[in-house]
């Protein structure tokens, strides 16, 4: 696949993405059992109701927090898609968000490196802080600017085609929406534990004392 919609839910912007990008391989990722098999029967049905069409989307079971660089070959995927993800609101289960830092990472080495992109939307506007805090300390990673978004048809498959965004919208409720790009290596500035790596980010504490000074947990 060239494309990837994580947590595909029912596949409605995974069969819209396959209309949309008819050169690319759209894969929809999902780890409930019976949601996947009701998105298989979906595409099967749009298959046979529109001979020709729809035969470059497809839905796998996966949980992508565990087995994501198990499928994936570096610099492979074109587009990853985070649509209206689990908020987990709780603070305890904030770890289990399917945006991290840790996760960033591996996001990064199946994206193309300076086309490669991330797209994330939520309507929930505390993840979608969590989503742009994490995102732009990541050093792999550039927001695109609102110009360059709504150069994007993917932009606006995104916040219309999901069964969920169909929701939030005759809810009349508000859209948070961003979309990153994957640098290529020679644009990622220098990476060092003065600038990169934060308070309480990857077992990372401040010590007072004089001078306060970054130094790693044991």
């Amino acid at each position: 696949p060239n494309v990837l919609d994580i947590g595909c839910g029912f596949g409605g912007l995974t069969i819209a993405l396959s209309k949309l990008l008819p050169d690319r391989v759209i894969l929809g990722l999902e780890i409930r059992a019976k949601v996947t098999e009701y998105v298989r029967l979906r595409i099967a049905a749009f298959r046979k109701e529109n001979p020709g069409q729809y035969e470059n989307c497809s839905v796998l079971r996966s949980n992508t927090m565990k087995f994501m660089p198990n499928f994936f070959h570096k610099a492979s995927l074109e587009k990853i898609f985070f649509c209206f993800p689990d908020p987990h609101f709780k603070k305890k289960n904030f770890p289990r968000r399917i945006i991290s830092e840790r996760l960033l990472s591996e996001y990064a080495y199946v994206l193309k490196p300076g086309t490669g992109r991330l797209y994330c939307i939520t309507d929930v506007e505390d993840l979608h802080n969590w989503h742009l805090d994490k995102c732009r300390k990541h050093p792999m990673f550039r927001e695109l600017s609102d110009d360059e978004m709504s150069e994007d048809p993917c932009v606006e498959a995104m916040k219309v085609e999901t069964e969920e965004g169909k929701k939030v919208e005759r809810s009349g409720a508000k859209k948070y929406y961003a979309v990153y790009q994957r640098l290529c290596p020679e644009d990622v500035p220098p990476v060092n534990e003065e600038n990169f790596f934060g308070e309480n980010e990857f077992g990372v504490v401040a010590k007072g004392g004089g001078d306060e000074q970054i130094t790693k947990k044991q």
